[in-house]
């Protein structure tokens, strides 16, 4: 009996996982360091800003809030909520409009529908996580000097990521589109379309927490002061 292909478990964040079981890929799990990879995406003059920031002075801090049990709830409630509506789909996914065809009958549900949402939903977290990031780095300036040198090394860092970071999540609606063609191809019914709606909102949640991991960080930073 012919034993069936199995893929090599993919190492990495829940994200990275999805996105490759939806590639239908296998990931090497030899690839290369994370040093080497941001040496790619570092180059030299930001390498020398970065140097900087963490030998030279301090950042002046910036009057606000101090960071108190409110300001942790309310990021937590800011994240609760993109959860939601993530979760809680819009009529127009759940049931997409058909299109009528030229013999009378349902033309098939086509991608885009999903894919401006999906877009929508990726704007919705850039907005969210940058304006909590940059709040709670002013927060940081406030609490102490090493901390003020942990919030500027943290704004360069965004700086120099988040036009790759863009680029990469970019591509993401493309990969979530070709699984969407390949269930329709494969699948029978209205199933297949309950499985991609399903595997839609996985990986939304898994981009939400790759999203906030800065922002935990900060936040890990702020509850030991």
């Amino acid at each position: 009996m012919a034993k069936t292909a199995q893929r090599t478990p993919v190492p990495g964040p829940a994200f990275i996982r999805l996105l490759a079981r939806l590639a239908e890929s296998n990931l090497s799990s030899t690839g290369p360091a994370l040093s080497d990879r941001l040496s790619e995406w570092v180059d030299w003059t930001r390498a020398v800003t970065l140097s900087k920031a963490l030998d030279g002075r301090l950042p002046p801090a910036v009057e606000g809030p101090d960071f108190d049990a409110d300001e942790d709830a309310e990021c937590q409630r800011i994240r609760a909520a993109l959860a939601a509506t993530i979760v809680q789909e819009p009529e127009g996914t759940r049931h997409p409009r058909r299109v009528v065809a030229a013999d009378g009958g349902d033309a098939p549900v086509e991608y885009i529908v999903f894919r401006e949402r999906y877009l929508t939903l990726q704007r919705a977290m850039l907005s969210a996580t940058s304006r909590l990031r940059g709040r709670l780095r002013d927060m940081l300036t406030r609490t102490s000097p090493e901390m003020a040198r942990l919030a500027e090394v943290d704004a360069l860092m965004e700086q120099t990521l988040s036009a790759r970071e863009y680029s990469l999540l970019a591509k993401v609606p493309v990969l979530l589109g070709v699984h969407f063609e390949r269930l329709r191809e494969t699948g029978s019914d209205d199933g297949w379309l309950e499985a991609f709606r399903r595997d839609m909102q996985s990986l939304l949640l898994a981009e939400l927490d790759v999203r906030f991991q800065p922002i935990e960080g900060l936040l890990a930073a702020l509850r030991t002061h």
